[in-house]
């Protein structure tokens, strides 16, 4: 006891210390409260729409609305006010924790609750409900005014590979020109994945194999004759791939027409074996339905000893001259071993002109195979090549279904073609100085199936051409008046 008989309170400094630490605390909690509810506006995501592109707005909606929605209470209130005859909850206000951590509500074990003792029975989980507050926290470094986003990364559309624009149609013709125009002859590409040859390997090659396929390279890249195009594989030596362009004046004219051809480890002893892209349809005596190719060069028929493989003197430069002159010609029918003996008889020619029909369709429907289903390497060949010449196909199939010679010079202008039907005549390409055999000589074995046939080529050929871009107006024009006429 002190001398005033009052006994010592041994405690004393302690608590004051402990009253100082809690008023501390108490005046830091209280400035965190004022702290965020100084800020004007709390973060809220009302709506993601395309047109915000993701990102959060902050709204004008303050502190006092979310402990409204939670239960608790505040002078301030925003958005409807409870009735009057709700239960009001009661209790302390929510407590912080520190500076650094998200803001939640004190954890009371003995009640279950999170710091409402009057507020029971209630589904509220913390995690859930306190979210937007803890995401405003995300944000306090931030000093957003109404209406101003906060971009964020995790909300924003993720970036796609869509063009930010369409081509136009111009735009489309203008780089199928460009890359048709820039279509090179001869050129090496990395490898045929769809080669029909792809499969079948020629095992280690041999330097001297090595070196005689690289001197048939360079024939070709200097040599190539017009309307021949030729890919040959880095990878693959062995592989090549060639395309060419029918010939005026024949039933192949403006066709496409491509080979696979292997190098045998053989080679040069032995010629190159060589597939025929056929789709199903037999073009020449010489070319088959199955692929073969048969050609006394190639080994593949018998003839005499000029006419076959010369290991020292033979190149895959004359393999590829020799299917465009001797296969792809003005009358394949003669082509047939036997045949050349009724060449200058009149059966003989009739033969010959009813074959050219059949030719001539199964061309259209090799351009038709060749537009939807382009050979690896020459995508950009078939594209430009039938976007050049598809007007001038479709005007030979039209003159031909008028009667006029498969092969013959198609008019190019209105003028030239009423004077050709005037005097019943088409002039041949390649023998213009001739004289032609009129329509009504040749509907005398032209029978009704050619017209009905080339018609439906006609119709798929104009919309294949006119996707690749080529001249169709006039036809287009003309389908859409017969349409008119007919209703």
């Amino acid at each position: 006891m002190d001398a005033a008989g009052h006994p010592h309170m041994q405690g004393s400094s302690s608590s004051c210390r402990a009253s100082d630490f809690s008023a501390a605390l108490d005046a830091e909690q209280q400035q965190k409260r004022q702290r965020c509810q100084s800020r004007s506006f709390c973060l809220v995501i009302c709506a993601i729409t395309p047109q915000s592109g993701g990102a959060i707005v902050w709204c004008g909606v303050s502190r006092a609305a979310l402990r409204i929605w939670r239960g608790g209470s505040s002078n301030n209130q925003v958005g409807p006010r409870m009735e009057n005859n709700s239960p009001q909850p009661s209790g302390p206000e929510p407590k912080f924790e520190n500076e650094d951590e998200d803001y939640y509500y004190d954890y009371d074990e003995d009640d279950g609750g999170y710091g409402d003792d009057d507020y029971e029975g209630s589904d509220y989980e913390l995690d859930t409900a306190d979210f937007n507050q803890q995401l405003a926290d995300k944000f306090d470094g931030l000093d957003l005014p109404p209406g101003v986003e906060a971009t964020v990364p995790w909300l924003l559309k993720p970036p796609t590979d869509e063009p930010s624009k369409f081509k136009s149609m111009k735009e489309l013709d203008d780089e199928i020109a460009k890359k048709y125009n820039f279509f090179k002859q001869f050129d090496t590409v990395e490898d045929f994945s769809d080669h029909h040859y792809d499969k079948k390997s020629v095992g280690k090659p041999r330097k001297e194999w090595v070196k005689r396929i690289q001197h048939d390279w360079s024939l070709l890249e200097k040599d190539l004759p017009a309307l021949i195009y030729v890919r040959v594989s880095e990878n693959r030596m062995d592989l090549l791939r060639a395309v060419m362009i029918g010939p005026q004046g024949t039933p192949y004219h403006d066709g496409l027409f491509f080979f696979d051809a292997q190098f045998p480890a053989s080679y040069p002893a032995t010629p190159p074996v060589v597939y025929y892209h056929s789709g199903g349809l037999r073009m020449n005596p010489n070319l088959y339905n199955c692929g073969k190719v048969c050609l006394s060069l190639l080994g593949t028929w018998h003839g005499t000893s000029c006419e076959k493989w010369n290991a020292a003197q033979s190149t895959m430069l004359q393999v590829l001259i020799s299917i465009q002159a001797l296969v792809l010609n003005e009358k394949p029918y003669f082509n047939e071993p036997g045949y050349e003996r009724t060449a200058n008889t009149t059966d003989g020619q009739r033969r010959a002109l009813e074959y050219n029909d059949r030719v001539f369709q199964d061309s259209c429907r090799t351009m038709l195979y060749s537009l939807r289903r382009p050979p690896q390497h020459f995508e950009d060949l078939v594209a430009g090549h039938f976007r050049e010449r598809g007007r001038a196909i479709l005007s030979a199939c039209k003159y031909y279904m008028e009667g006029y010679k498969v092969g013959s010079r198609v008019p190019e202008d209105e003028d030239e073609c009423k004077e050709d039907c005037k005097n019943g005549e088409g002039a041949s390409s390649s023998s213009a100085a001739k004289p032609q055999q009129n329509k009504s000589a040749l509907q005398t074995y032209r029978g009704p199936s050619f017209k009905t046939n080339l018609e439906v080529l006609f119709e798929e050929l104009l919309m294949e051409f006119n996707v690749k871009g080529a001249d169709t107006a006039k036809f287009r024009a003309e389908k859409l008046k017969n349409q008119q006429a007919a209703a």
